[in-house]
């Protein structure tokens, strides 16, 4: 077995039996619902979208797409394969899809679930496909990366757990939010 392999796999196990004797941590490891004191449940990932408009939604109902690593190598380009399996990036300005703007709906390229619409599209000049929310929050799973030396807030498929992108909080009304998402991780069906 490789040394480094063995010693990093040991400090990982090690992190999680220390932090599985937290509270916290093993509250939400146990799946157990987090309360707060005045009684309701901690979201640890709030809804950007306000009251009524998909706010406060979990991937309800939606069915998980899974796949061998070699089955979505098949299926998928290898510009595709390297964002949505591998959570590569796609360099900027690059994408097609930064210059539509026609009425319609972005779909994950891999399992086709409605992430996007048109409607929610902006120019973020940042060269990547931009949005200021998610068609329905139950359609993106949110996660933290601590990837590059930095926080951010990975956006996921909730379908295929394809990696899409980041979210941002440099965006416009009425959210804030922008959802810098890779070109090549979706797919426009227009209408």
């Amino acid at each position: 077995m490789n040394r480094r392999f063995f010693i990093s796999s040991s400090i990982v196990v090690g992190g999680f039996a220390v932090m599985s004797k937290l509270p916290l941590f093993s509250q939400v490891a146990q799946g157990n619902d987090l309360t707060l004191n005045n009684g309701e449940r901690a979201d640890p990932h709030p809804s950007p979208l306000p009251e009524g408009e998909g706010a406060k939604t979990k991937s309800k109902g939606i069915k998980k797409v899974i796949k061998t690593d070699a089955e979505w190598k098949s299926e998928l380009t290898p510009e595709q394969y390297n964002v949505l399996r591998q959570k590569g990036t796609e360099y900027a300005f690059t994408s097609p899809l930064n210059d539509i703007h026609d009425k319609g709906t972005f779909e994950c390229a891999a399992c086709e679930l409605p992430l996007f619409s048109s409607a929610q599209k902006f120019d973020s000049g940042t060269g990547w496909p931009s949005f200021w929310a998610p068609i329905k929050k139950e359609n993106i799973i949110e996660e933290t990366d601590k990837s590059l030396g930095m926080v951010r807030t990975e956006v996921a498929c909730a379908r295929c757990e394809g990696h899409l992108g980041h979210v941002f909080d440099d965006g416009p009304k009425p959210t804030g939010l922008r959802y810098c998402m890779n070109g090549v991780a979706m797919k426009f069906v227009k209408g």
